[in-house]
C-alpha cells in the first residue's frame, strides 16, 4: 500500500547522497519524549587518515613480494609458482607489480628455461640492510611486549591474542620460538584453563609510563604541574596540563561553548594511571572512564603504525577491562582515535602520532621499508621526517 511521504523523507530524498558527502551517520540513541525520532550524530571523516590507508596497499604487495623471493632457496621464484604463493586472484596484482618496478624486481628466463623473478642487485643490496633493522628492533619489541602484559589485569595475555596483533607490533612470524625463550626473566607460557598465556615475570616500574606521560615530559609538562582555575582551554581542545591529551578536531567539526566547556573539565579531571590494576577502580567513576581512554592511547601507541582494527582491540577486552560498548567510547573521543572503514576491515589511528596521512615517529623496521620501496620511485611514504622510536 503506498504511504504519502514525510517531511524528513521528502528532505532525504532531495539532499546530496551519503556517498558523495564528507561524513557519516552514526546512529546514537538520545533519550527522547513524544513521538519524537532520536538524533543522529554526524561522524566527519579525516580525509587524511583514510588516504595513509590506501598509501600502504602498494608497499605492502612490495614487501610481501620481496619476503616471497627471499624465502626460496636461490632467491629466486619462477613465475609459474607465484600463484602457489599467493592465490589466483592475487597474482595478477603481483604481476603488475613486477612490471611497474623494474628497479626492484629482475625477470629472466628463456631459451627453454622458465621465466623467473628475483630482486635487482640494488634491491639485494638494500635488502640486507634488514638484518641490522631487525636487530635494532629487538629491544622495542621486548620493551612493549612487557608493557602490553603490564597493562592487563593479571600481567598475563593470552597466546592467540598475542598472535592476533603480531604484525602491528612488529613481532616476528616465529616470535614464539625465537623471543619469547630467549628472555626467560620476561616471559613465560603457562596453561589457564586450556588456554595459553604469556605471563609477565617481572615487574619493571620504569615501563609504566606512558606514550602520554612521556610526550608531556619532552614538553616540560611534570605530574606535579597544576592547572589555574582561570586558565581556559583552546578552541581546538587542547591546552597545557598533566592530565590533557592531545586533540585534534576533524575538518569541518565546530564544537560550541557548551562542548568545550565540558571538554575542558574533561581534559583538567585527574585519573588513575592505566599501569594500575583495572579491578581497584569503579567503571562508573568519571576518572576511570577517563583512565580507559588513557588505556586505549597507549595500546595503539604500543603498534608500530599507531594503529589497529576495531576487532583486535576487542580481543584485550577483557585483560584490560574495556567498555562493553568500545565503537561508542572511541566516537565519543574523536579528537584522539579516528576509526576508518578504508579497507575490508575498521581501522582505528591514534590521530597525534600522523601529520596528515604521514606516520610521524617511525621505528627501524619501518624505516628500513620506506627505503627499499623508495627504490620504485615513490616519494609520499617518505614525506615525514623518520625518526626511529616506538
Amino acid at each position: 500500500m503506498y504511504k504519502k511521504p514525510t517531511l524528513a523523507r521528502f528532505h532525504q530524498l532531495v539532499k546530496t547522497p551519503f556517498q558523495q558527502t564528507p561524513c557519516m551517520w552514526v546512529s546514537v540513541k538520545h533519550r527522547h519524549s513524544g513521538g519524537r525520532r532520536p538524533k543522529k550524530r554526524v561522524y566527519h571523516r579525516d580525509h587524511d587518515l583514510d588516504k595513509a590507508m590506501d598509501l600502504r596497499k602498494k608497499p605492502a604487495l612490495i614487501l610481501q613480494l620481496k619476503s616471497i623471493i627471499q624465502s626460496h632457496k636461490h632467491q629466486s621464484l619462477l613465475l609459474r609458482d607465484l600463484e602457489k604463493e599467493v592465490g589466483f586472484v592475487h597474482k595478477w596484482n603481483f604481476m603488475a607489480v613486477i612490471e611497474k618496478n623494474p628497479s626492484i624486481f629482475y625477470v629472466g628466463g628463456g631459451n627453454r628455461m622458465p621465466p623467473f623473478v628475483q630482486l635487482t642487485e640494488k634491491a639485494e643490496r638494500v635488502a640486507r640492510e634488514e638484518a641490522e633493522a631487525k636487530q635494532l628492533m629487538e629491544p622495542i619489541l621486548v620493551k612493549n611486549l612487557r608493557k602490553l602484559l603490564m597493562l592487563s589485569v593479571d600481567c598475563r595475555v593470552p597466546l592467540e591474542s598475542i598472535d592476533f596483533v603480531q604484525c602491528e607490533l612488529g613481532l616476528p612470524d616465529d616470535f614464539k620460538k625465537s623471543l619469547i625463550p630467549k628472555y626467560p626473566e620476561f616471559f613465560s607460557v603457562k596453561d589457564v584453563s586450556g588456554r595459553a598465556y604469556l605471563h609477565l615475570e617481572n615487574w619493571d616500574s620504569s615501563l609504566a609510563v606512558t606514550a602520554r606521560e612521556e610526550r608531556l615530559a619532552s614538553d616540560g609538562i611534570v605530574a606535579s604541574d597544576g592547572v589555574g582555575k582561570n586558565f581556559r582551554i583552546s578552541k581546538d581542545g587542547n591546552f597545557r596540563g598533566p592530565q590533557a591529551f592531545t586533540m585534534r578536531f576533524p575538518a569541518g567539526f565546530r564544537p560550541n561553548a557548551s562542548y568545550l566547556e565540558q571538554l575542558e573539565k574533561w581534559q583538567k579531571l585527574k585519573f588513575p594511571s592505566p599501569y594500575l590494576n583495572a579491578r581497584r577502580f569503579d567503571i562508573a567513576d568519571t576518572k576511570a572512564r577517563k583512565r580507559v581512554v588513557a588505556v586505549l592511547h597507549e595500546l595503539l601507541s604500543l603498534t608500530m603504525e599507531k594503529r589497529m582494527t576495531s576487532a583486535q582491540m576487542e580481543a584485550f577486552h577483557s585483560e584490560y577491562f574495556l567498555p562493553s560498548k568500545l565503537l561508542l567510547c572511541l566516537i565519543k573521543h574523536n579528537g584522539i582515535f579516528y576509526i576508518t572503514n578504508k579497507g575490508a576491515r575498521s581501522t582505528v589511528f591514534l590521530k597525534e602520532a600522523y601529520d596528515g596521512p604521514y606516520l610521524m615517529n617511525k621505528c627501524p623496521i619501518l624505516s628500513f621499508n620506506d627505503k627499499f620501496v623508495g627504490l620504485s620511485g615513490r616519494r609520499e611514504i617518505n614525506s615525514c621526517n623518520v625518526m626511529p622510536s616506538l
